[in-house]
């Protein structure tokens, strides 16, 4: 799967319920700083890449558990893209 709103809204939908139950969704918007706001701290980022590479049957190298490739939901569609295309 490489529809990257499709994607986004996986990954919007695993934040809200697994990181910020009882969250107003509209607060978590596809820019939202999920790392270098706080959201996620390494545990937290650990459990997104395994959900991710579960989900959509890619890998992650140490290097992308970074907020470089996982700090927005839009940064993560498009590692994800990324990964699956090609």
């Amino acid at each position: 799967m490489t529809d990257r709103s499709a994607i986004t809204g996986i990954v919007r939908d695993f934040i809200l319920d697994r990181f910020l139950p009882g969250e107003d969704p509209s607060t978590l918007t596809n820019d939202t700083p999920l790392i270098s706001g706080g959201i996620l701290d390494s545990i937290s980022t650990v459990t997104l890449v395994a959900f991710l590479e579960d989900r959509f049957g890619v890998k992650f190298s140490a290097h992308e558990m970074s907020a470089d490739y996982l700090d927005t939901p839009d940064a993560i569609a498009d590692t994800i893209a990324a990964k699956t295309s090609g």
